[in-house]
């Protein structure tokens, strides 16, 4: 079989140090939650390419080339992160994997929410639901300390779920069986 594009996959391993992994089910009720990177930048990128419009720069760049905080991963390790994941299929669709996996509710706040004002009107939503920025989301003991790097963005509580401010919302980010 022939395509006209050339296909690259890369597998990339690593070495923990004799550490144990930071997986998706350590949350737990008292935790914050906590945010690294930038989010909506990629979705707003598509969106804007996808309309055939031109955007900022920045924003449309983030969509072809995500530039993941590579550090932060470590970073939340030596902080005392007890659950942590990239954001690649949108913030509520992931922290739903950490709360589904943890056996517990989150509820992101949403004006702790970064949201930059170049992600445009739509900014909120593309923060939530957007992917593929590849930020970091985890939770930390209610007395870690975080970095300015971190922002605090909502709390783990016993229960089940995701909410916004305390409302349920819709299915939202990319889910890879209901696409």
């Amino acid at each position: 079989m022939a395509a006209r594009q050339i296909t690259l996959a890369i597998t990339a391993l690593g070495d923990l140090a004799g550490g144990a992994p930071l997986t998706r089910d350590g949350a737990r009720p008292g935790d914050v939650v906590a945010v690294r990177g930038r989010l909506g930048f990629a979705a707003a990128g598509l969106e804007l390419l996808t309309a055939g419009r031109d955007g900022p720069a920045e924003v449309v760049a983030a969509h072809r080339r995500p530039e993941p905080p590579y550090e932060a991963g470590p970073q939340a390790r030596e902080l005392g992160a007890t659950a942590l994941l990239d954001v690649s299929d949108g913030l509520l669709q992931d922290l739903g994997h950490i709360a589904a996996a943890s056996g517990v509710w989150i509820d992101v706040e949403s004006a702790a929410v970064p949201v930059p004002a170049v992600l445009g009107p739509g900014g909120l939503r593309h923060a939530l639901t957007g992917g593929e920025d590849h930020a970091f989301a985890g939770t930390f003991p209610a007395a870690a300390p975080l970095p300015p790097s971190w922002t605090r963005i909502g709390a783990v509580a016993r229960g089940t779920g995701v909410t916004v401010d305390g409302r349920v919302q819709e299915a939202a980010g990319w889910d890879h069986f209901r696409s």
